[in-house]
């Protein structure tokens, strides 16, 4: 009888975390639709974030990635891609134990007449990142991870904002 009883209570509390997750609007995240039928991203072809980039917006299917700023209905203009390390601690020797390595990108985006559908965009991404000498190797390897999980970031961030532009005349 009490295991009649406990199996009732489970499906019930399953039932009832299922109704509640359908209640809130929680849905998974699908491809990004944007709202635009082709692009020129201005970031170099040997970029990795220009290369992550325009796989993304490829695989959305419905956006086509132009080779040059001819013929795209919008153009995003990156203002500013940088890569920064800053010291964040030292131990008592005077010796770093943690930096801050920081990812910074602005863009914009725009029509080949030059109208703003998007205002200068501002993103930073932040990692700690802590240090041993007696593993350097294996620091500077964890540190070109953290890089490229903040490059995945930023992409995914990116392709958020480019879908809610209101592109029209």
């Amino acid at each position: 009888m009490r295991q009649i009883f406990s199996r009732q209570h489970t499906w019930l509390l399953m039932l009832a975390v299922a109704m509640m997750l359908s209640a809130c609007g929680f849905k998974m995240r699908g491809p990004v639709s944007l709202p635009f039928h082709s692009i020129y991203v201005a970031l170099p072809e040997a970029s990795p974030l220009g290369a992550e980039l325009r796989r993304q917006i490829h695989a959305n299917g419905q956006t086509q990635v132009m080779e040059s700023a001819d013929g795209a209905e919008v153009i995003m203009d990156v203002l500013q891609e940088s890569r920064e390390k800053q010291i964040l601690s030292l131990n008592s020797q005077g010796r770093v134990r943690e930096y801050t390595l920081l990812y910074n990108f602005t863009f914009r985006l725009r029509n080949a007449q030059g109208k703003e559908y998007l205002e200068p965009v501002k993103m930073q991404l932040k990692r700690t990142l802590t240090f041993n000498e007696a593993v350097v190797l294996a620091k500077e390897s964890e540190e070109a991870t953290l890089y490229h999980d903040m490059q995945i970031d930023l992409v995914q961030q990116i392709m958020r904002r480019l879908a809610v532009v209101k592109v029209g005349d």
